[in-house]
C-alpha cells in the first residue's frame, strides 16, 4: 500500500475524510486460487448458452452452488466420451478424498521427511495417513489429513483445523518423482506467518477452494471467524465450467425437449471469462461468479504495476496465472482465446507444440484471421525466423515465446504474453530473456549480439519502449509521467492502458496532463480502462462530479472504483452502497480485507472502528509493514502523532529496504514533538537510500531546529546534491547560512534558489536583504 504521506515539518495533517482515497486499492490483494494445480493449463469449460433458462413453461436452471445432486457422474450416462476425457484430468483431481489407491503410496512405509524447515513423521494407519508435525519448541502436533489438493505435479495433504478450517501443508508429494518435498523451498516460514501453511495465507477455505471445487460457498462467519464451507462436488466438475442445467434437461427428444444452443461455439471470448476467474491473479469483487458472467463484475485482475510481481514488459515474476498475459499480449487483442490452443476437457493441446503444429495452425500462409477482430497473423517460417535447426529447441516457437518458470518449486507454467525474447532489456532492466534462459553458460552481451545480427531494428519495437516506461515509473523517475502519456497516445491494448494509468498515479497531483488523460479513460469501451481512471481521479478532490455517472456503469468493478472515493455520500441503503458493502465482506476473513475496511471506515471519519479493524488485520498478519503503515495513517488521522509514529517504525523495520516507513515516522516523531526519535528515524532513511532528498532535507529543518546548525547544513547539502532541482533546498541553506552569519554563502544559495524558480519571492526578498547588508 502507498499513499501520500511525505508531509514536511511545517505542514498540517492530511483532513481524516481524505487519507485513504487512494490507499484500499494498494491493499494487498488475495491471490485467488494460488495453490491451483496445473494451472499452466487452461480451465476450458465452454458455456452452456450461458445457464439457459429450460423451454416454455420450465424451471429455470439454478445457480451451480444450489444444483445439488448436479455432479459430474450424473452427466455421464448422456456424455460418456466427454466425461471419459475428463476423467483423470487436473481438473477432475483438483480436490478430493483420501484414498488408498492413490496416496497410500505416499505415506508407506513410515518415514521422517524435513524440508524447507518443516519437519514431519508420516505414516499410513487404520486406512488413513497420519503427518505428525514436530514443531520449533521441541513438542508436536499429530495431524490426519482428509482431502487431498491438487493432482500433478504436486500433491498437498489437507488437514482439518478449527473454525472449520482446512489448510494445505506446506510439504506435498510429486508423484512422478515419488517423493516430498516443501512447496516454499527453502523460504523457511514460521508458524505465526500469515503464508505459513497453518496461517490465513493458506487457508484453504478462502484461498485455495473456489477454484479446486464444483459449486463452492465459502460460508465464512465473521463475528465468529469460522467457516460453514459447502460444495457440491470435489474438483472441477461440468456445471462449473458449464453451469447448471435445468430440472428437464435430461428430457429427451421423444419427450419433446430441444437442448439450447452451444453459445460457447458461437462466442469463445465470453466463454474464455469463465476460465479465466481461476488462471489468473486477481482479487474477489464478489463470492457468486457464474459460467457465462462477465470477469470484471466478479474480479479485479492483477495489472503489471508492482515491479515484485510482473517485470516492465509484462513477463510473470511472481505466482501470477495466465489470463493478465494474455489481455496484455498481441495476440489476445488479436482474438486468440483459449480454445484455439487447449482442448477443453482433456486440458491437452489440440496440436502438438514439439514440431510447432500448434502455433503454425495460424501462422502458417496465408497466416489466419481472427473471425472476431479480422487481424491476420503473420506468417512465420520456424527455421528461417528462429536461426535455429528444425526440430531444435531453439526451432520451437513455446522455448522462445512462451518461457517457461518453475512455480511452487516443482510447478512449471509458460508464460502466455507471447513476447519477443529482448536480450537488451536484461542488460538494461534485468528482464529476463528466453535466449539466455537456454544458453545459461553464455553471456547477456552474447545474446544481444546474436539478437541484433538476425532481428535488427526489429527488436526496437513497442514492447521494448514500453518496458522502458514502465519501468520508470515504477522507480518513480520524473519524466515517466510524460513517457507514459506519449504512450498512451498510441496503445491499442486495454489492459496496457490501464496499467499506465495505475502507473501515474503519483503523478496525479500537479500534471494536468495526467489528470485529462485520466477524464478521457473513463469514456472508453473497457471496463478495465474506465475503472483505472476512476481509481486515478479519486486523488482529485475537484472529481467527484467526473465519478458520479460511474456508480451507475454497468460493470462492477467500474462502480465499485467509483463508490470507493464517493463512499461517504452514498445513500444509506441504496443499490451501489450495498453492493459496496458486500464487496469489503468478501475478503473480511483476510488481513488484507479487515485494512481495507478499516480504510474505508477512516475515510468516513469513523477512527476509532478504523483502528479496529486495522488492528485485527494486523494481528492477523503480524509481519505486514504494509498493514502497519495503514494502522499508523489511522492513528496520525486520529491525533496520535506518537503512536503512528511508533508504528510507522516498526513498519520500517519488517521491511528493511525501504526508506518511507522511516521517513514518515520522523515526520511523525517530529509532530509528536519527541526530535531524537525523529533525528534516530530520518537518520536511517538516508541511511537505506541517501537518494532521498526530502529526507535529507526533513532531517536539516530538525537539527537546525534543535540546535545542530552545522550538521543541518551538511543534511540539506546533501537534499541539494540528490535533488538539483529542487529551489527548496538552496533557500533553506540561504538561511541557515544567514543564521549562522555566513552571509556570502547565504547569497549564493539565495542565488542558486531563484535560478530554479524565478517566481520565489522568499528568496529574491532575502538576497536583497543581503545585497543591502542586512
Amino acid at each position: 500500500m502507498r499513499l501520500s504521506v511525505v508531509r514536511f515539518l511545517s505542514r498540517p495533517n492530511p483532513p481524516p475524510s481524505s487519507i485513504f482515497r487512494t490507499l484500499a486499492r494498494r491493499a494487498p490483494v488475495v491471490v485467488a486460487s494460488w495453490l491451483l494445480a496445473g494451472a499452466g493449463v487452461m480451465i476450458f469449460g465452454m458455456l452452456n448458452a450461458c445457464r439457459p433458462a429450460s423451454p416454455a413453461g420450465g424451471a429455470p436452471a439454478p445457480r451451480v452452488a444450489a444444483a445439488w445432486g448436479q455432479t459430474s457422474e450424473s452427466c455421464r450416462p448422456c456424455h460418456a466420451e466427454i466425461h471419459a476425457a475428463w476423467r483423470g484430468t487436473d481438473h477432475q483431481l483438483a480436490n478430493r478424498v483420501i484414498s488408498p489407491e492413490y496416496d497410500e503410496a505416499a505415506f508407506t512405509p513410515a518415514r521422517r521427511v524435513e524440508d524447507g524447515g518443516s519437519r514431519f513423521e508420516l505414516g499410513w494407519e487404520s486406512s488413513r495417513p497420519r503427518m505428525t508435525e514436530a514443531l520449533p519448541d521441541g513438542s508436536q502436533v499429530e495431524r490426519h489429513p482428509e482431502f487431498v489438493l491438487g493432482n500433478k505435479p504436486s500433491r498437498q495433504m489437507l488437514v482439518p483445523a478449527a473454525g472449520g478450517r482446512w489448510q494445505p501443508t506446506d510439504l506435498a508429494w510429486d508423484p512422478a518423482r515419488k517423493d516430498w518435498f516443501n512447496v516454499f523451498g527453502q523460504e523457511g516460514r514460521r508458524h505465526g506467518e500469515w503464508g505459513h501453511w497453518t496461517g490465513r495465507g493458506m487457508n484453504w477455505n478462502s484461498m485455495c477452494a473456489h477454484c479446486h471445487m464444483t459449486g463452492y460457498q465459502k460460508n465464512y462467519d465473521a463475528p465468529a471467524d469460522r467457516y460453514a464451507s459447502s460444495w457440491v462436488e470435489h474438483g472441477v466438475g461440468c456445471i462449473q465450467c458449464h453451469g447448471a442445467m435445468p430440472a428437464d434437461h435430461n428430457r429427451t427428444k421423444e419427450t419433446g425437449y430441444k437442448p439450447p444452443p452451444d453459445a460457447w461455439t458461437h462466442d469463445r471470448v465470453r466463454a474464455m471469462q469463465t476460465c479465466a476467474p481461476c488462471h489468473a491473479r486477481n482479487e474477489q469483487l464478489t463470492l457468486d461468479f457464474q459460467p457465462g458472467d462477465s470477469y470484471h463484475d466478479h474480479y479485479r485482475v492483477t495489472l503489471p504495476v508492482d515491479p515484485a510481481v510482473y517485470y516492465p514488459d509484462g513477463q510473470q515474476r511472481d505466482e501470477d496465472f495466465n489470463w493478465t498475459s494474455v489481455l496484455l499480449s498481441r495476440m489476445g487483442h488479436a482474438g486468440v482465446t483459449c480454445m484455439d490452443c487447449h482442448d477443453p476437457h482433456t486440458t491437452k493441446t489440440i496440436l502438438p507444440v514439439e514440431n510447432n503444429a500448434l502455433c503454425m495452425q495460424c501462422h502458417a500462409a496465408p497466416g489466419r484471421v481472427a473471425p472476431a477482430t479480422g487481424i491476420a497473423a503473420p506468417v512465420i517460417e520456424p527455421t528461417a525466423h528462429s536461426h535455429h535447426a528444425e526440430n531444435s529447441t531453439g526451432n520451437r516457437c513455446v522455448e522462445c515465446h512462451m518461457p517457461t518458470t518453475n512455480y511452487m518449486v516443482r510447478s512449471p507454467r509458460h508464460d502466455h504474453g507471447w513476447l519477443k525474447p529482448d536480450p537488451l532489456l536484461t542488460k538494461e532492466l534485468g528482464i529476463p530473456n528466453a535466449c539466455n534462459r537456454c544458453h545459461a553458460d553464455k553471456s547477456v552481451d552474447w545474446a544481444i549480439q546474436a539478437a541484433d545480427t538476425w532481428y535488427g531494428s526489429k527488436l526496437e519495437s513497442r514492447q521494448r519502449v514500453r518496458a522502458r516506461a514502465v519501468a520508470a515509473a515504477q522507480a518513480g523517475d520524473a519524466d515517466a509521467a510524460g513517457r507514459l502519456l506519449e504512450l498512451l497516445r498510441t496503445e491499442d491494448i486495454p489492459a496496457w492502458r490501464a496499467t499506465m494509468l495505475d502507473l501515474m498515479a503519483p503523478y496525479a497531483g500537479g500534471n494536468t496532463a495526467v489528470v485529462a488523460a485520466a477524464r478521457a479513460a473513463l469514456g472508453e469501451t473497457d471496463p478495465l480502462v474506465r475503472a483505472a481512471g476512476a481509481r486515478l481521479l479519486g486523488q482529485r478532490p475537484e472529481a467527484r462530479e467526473w465519478l458520479r455517472p460511474l456508480l451507475n456503469d454497468p460493470v462492477r468493478l467500474v462502480r465499485l472504483d467509483a463508490a470507493w472515493t464517493l463512499a461517504d455520500e452514498l445513500p444509506a441503503d441504496s443499490a451501489i452502497a450495498r453492493e459496496f458493502d458486500a464487496y469489503l465482506a468478501v475478503s473480511a476473513d483476510q488481513p488484507s480485507g479487515q485494512a481495507r475496511l478499516g480504510q474505508h471506515l477512516a475515510n468516513l471519519g469513523r477512527l476509532a472502528e478504523a483502528e479496529a479493524a486495522v488492528r485485527k488485520a494486523a494481528a492477523w498478519d503480524p509481519f505486514s509493514s504494509q498493514i502497519l503503515d495503514t494502522l499508523a495513517l489511522v492513528q496520525q488521522a486520529a491525533g496520535r502523532p506518537g503512536e503512528a509514529a511508533a508504528s510507522f517504525y516498526r513498519a520500517g523495520q519488517l521491511n528493511p529496504q525501504d526508506p518511507r516507513p522511516m521517513v514518515h515516522s520522523g515526520l511523525a516523531y517530529a509532530e509528536a514533538g519527541r526530535m531524537a526519535e525523529a533525528e534516530t528515524a530520518l537518520r536511517e532513511a538516508v541511511r537505506r537510500d541517501p537518494a532521498q532528498h526530502r529526507a535529507w532535507y526533513n532531517l536539516g529543518l530538525l537539527l537546525m531546529q534543535t540546535g545542530k546548525p552545522q550538521d543541518a547544513i551538511a543534511a540539506v547539502s546533501a537534499a541539494e546534491k540528490s535533488g538539483p532541482a529542487v529551489a527548496d533546498y538552496p533557500y533553506a541553506l540561504a538561511t541557515m547560512y544567514y543564521q549562522t552569519g555566513d552571509k556570502a554563502a547565504a547569497q549564493r544559495a539565495a542565488e542558486r534558489a531563484i535560478a530554479l524558480d524565478p517566481n520565489r519571492a522568499d528568496a529574491r526578498a532575502l538576497l536583497e536583504a543581503l545585497k543591502r547588508g542586512g
